[in-house]
């Protein structure tokens, strides 16, 4: 799959595509909806498929300070995209210029000249261009103009996750917050993930007996609720199977909020300096301060039987 940052990157020789376009965080099973129906298209016409995205989140630059806690990287978007079957990703810089492009100019400079879109498919709610002008009703009319159908998909799938309520990027990042990692894996078919560089913490873990890879995420990462987790962490090309730790650490009176994971089971692993994931499967635990350190070695063992039992019925299912 073809990776592009800015309109300058496409190929000047780039061909008809069908295009979608969006923030697509997290690529949940909405956006999967609209993103195969993209690649279905672009099959069907014999062109490729191609995801136009953003970066920096464009609330970012149009209301500085309420950037969202992202659900996926860029990198790992487009993973998910590639296995959709997506050919290119372009991510557009959105800055305070780009803003302000008023629709019918988004339409020409990204559409038309760059993409030469034969079909454009969006969801039902689909707003671009400056002050969020433009809409799909707009957008079919410009694809008169300039040779390209619109089509237009649902991706407000329902389940029970959040109660019913439709799936969205803004309902999973609540469950996340939240601490209900399986009710926001239930939306993205797949579980929650945290990517970062392992950093040399307090090293407590090690001296209790539990070693963890502490974490550094990536700037605004949406991180589960403070408490204890089941579920997977990956490095080198494995999953292991692992309990994690999201907090501050009030035994220690720590201040610093963190991830760390202990891969269950294994020893001498050295992981410092390496760009891991964590994945989370299911709540275990409130995060806790306990009266002696006893208690807490005693907690921590039972925390990682019941993940190791989660993360096996998990396996085996």
């Amino acid at each position: 799959m073809q990776r592009w940052r800015g309109l300058e990157d496409i190929p000047q020789d780039w061909g008809r595509s069908v295009v979608t376009i969006g923030s697509y965080d997290g690529v949940h099973r909405g956006h999967q909806l609209i993103i195969r129906h993209a690649v279905d298209r672009a099959r069907e016409l014999g062109v490729p498929a191609v995801v136009v995205t953003f970066d920096p989140h464009p609330s970012e630059v149009v209301r500085p300070g309420s950037h969202p806690p992202l659900l996926a990287p860029h990198h790992r978007r487009a993973e998910l995209m590639a296995d959709l079957g997506v050919d290119a990703v372009l991510i557009l810089p959105f800055t305070s210029e780009f803003s302000k492009l008023s629709p019918a100019d988004f339409v020409v400079k990204v559409l038309v000249d760059k993409l030469h879109a034969k079909a454009v498919v969006e969801g039902p709610n689909f707003r671009f261009g400056h002050k969020a002008a433009g809409n799909v009703e707009f957008l079919a009319t410009q694809g008169k103009t300039y040779d390209f159908e619109v089509e237009v998909v649902d991706l407000y799938v329902r389940g029970e996750a959040g109660g019913g309520e439709p799936f969205s990027s803004t309902l999973t990042r609540r469950l996340v917050a939240e601490g209900d990692v399986e009710g926001a894996a239930e939306i993205l078919g797949r579980p929650h993930r945290v990517e970062g560089v392992v950093v040399r913490g307090a090293q407590r873990g090690r001296e209790l007996g539990f070693p963890t890879a502490n974490v550094e995420t990536l700037p605004h990462t949406a991180i589960p609720a403070d408490g204890v987790y089941a579920g997977w962490l990956h490095a080198q090309g494995e999953a292991m199977p692992a309990a994690i730790s999201v907090g501050t650490n009030p035994q220690f009176d720590g201040t610093e909020r963190t991830v760390e994971a202990y891969a269950i089971d294994r020893v001498g692993l050295d992981l410092y300096g390496l760009h891991v994931a964590v994945d989370f499967l299911a709540f275990v635990r409130g995060q806790a301060k306990f009266e002696t350190l006893d208690a807490l070695l005693e907690q921590m063992g039972q925390d990682v039987h019941k993940c190791r039992e989660l993360v096996a019925a998990e396996e085996a299912a």
